[in-house]
């Protein structure tokens, strides 16, 4: 085969500019093959300096707590549900922010692109967490909006850091103010729905997730529910972004941490949202006894709705929350 003369294997010029190259690719990679003792890093410090390329701060604990803040204006703080990540909230934030709000949104530590520690699982450091994103953000006159989980969260944060810095709370297919079934609580569910809930994920976390979000979670398992593939793929997706520890001790957290306090002492103005064919938290041990704890709720009742109403249904739960926000 012929060749250009510029192009020919053996062209003289092309030889040297190819032994050029290679020697100077050599060169390069050579400090990274063999360190010397001034290159080396010790192993006792970070190869790279955290929080400076992205959204993210560390906790005093060491947890890096990774969120969102997008836009100017009052802001909105969203607490995410288990075992999700800030992500579940795209349907809302992006309409808020086309209203002018601030929006924000973190995830939860061992969830979503947050650090996977093998301790802190618990409601009281999620909330100093989220206490510690507001704090870094100097969030003043913040709506908080918390779905699951995440109500829960809010709740407790409203209750113990959120004087002078909040001016309204939503809670959505919320947690509070129990969920785990005691003596003073005879209408939760037993011990042993969350312990399947545990086996279930010891065992394959994947899958459990799959049947999850395809069933229960949005409704779907329901005669004549049509499935929406993208809200079980993107479930599915969050989920298995997290760690399997922080998932495992999140259950405990979720279900047996008990709100009633914290919601006798919020003052600030509270939309209390539910679904009353929610198959996770059950209505009537939930949103109608948390708004009759809170000093100034207003309880509103979705029929027919699912716990994960505010993805399967945005379009009437976006405008009911903007309705709460500019009352």
């Amino acid at each position: 085969m012929q060749y250009p003369n510029d192009e020919t294997p053996t062209n003289p010029l092309r030889r040297q500019l190819m032994v050029a190259g290679m020697v100077a690719a050599a060169a390069t990679a050579l400090p990274l093959l063999v360190p010397t003792a001034h290159a080396a890093t010790p192993p006792h410090l970070p190869t790279r300096k955290r929080n400076q390329n992205m959204n993210s701060i560390i906790t005093k604990d060491g947890t890096e707590i990774f969120y969102k803040d997008w836009g100017e204006g009052q802001p909105i703080v969203f607490h995410h549900g288990w075992p999700l990540s800030s992500d579940d909230w795209d349907a809302q934030m992006l309409f808020f922010l086309h209203h002018g709000y601030r929006v924000i949104a973190h995830d939860r530590r061992g969830h979503g692109r947050s650090s996977q520690g093998s301790t802190g699982h618990d409601m009281d450091h999620y909330v100093a967490d989220a206490a510690a994103v507001v704090e870094h953000l100097d969030l003043r006159d913040a709506i908080h909006v918390g779905h699951s989980t995440g109500g829960g969260e809010a709740a407790r944060y409203v209750a113990r850091h959120g004087a002078g810095r909040v001016a309204k709370l939503v809670l959505m297919n919320a947690v509070a103010p129990l969920m785990l079934k005691t003596a003073s609580n005879p209408g939760g569910l037993p011990r042993e729905v969350f312990d399947g809930l545990r086996d279930a994920l010891a065992n394959n976390r994947s899958q459990f997730y799959r049947d999850l979000a395809s069933g229960p979670f949005y409704g779907f398992n329901r005669p004549g529910a049509k499935t929406i593939q993208g809200c079980v793929d993107n479930w599915w997706r969050q989920g298995m972004m997290g760690g399997a520890k922080a998932h495992y001790d999140g259950i405990k957290a979720f279900s047996e941490t008990d709100f009633t306090e914290d919601l006798k002492s919020i003052d600030v103005p509270t939309l209390v949202m539910h679904g009353d064919d929610d198959q996770i938290v059950p209505l009537a041990d939930s949103a109608p006894l948390s708004a009759k704890l809170l000093k100034h709720a207003t309880l509103k009742i979705y029929p027919g709705y699912p716990h994960g109403m505010f993805a399967v249904h945005p379009d009437v739960i976006n405008r009911d929350m903007l309705a709460f926000f500019r009352s």
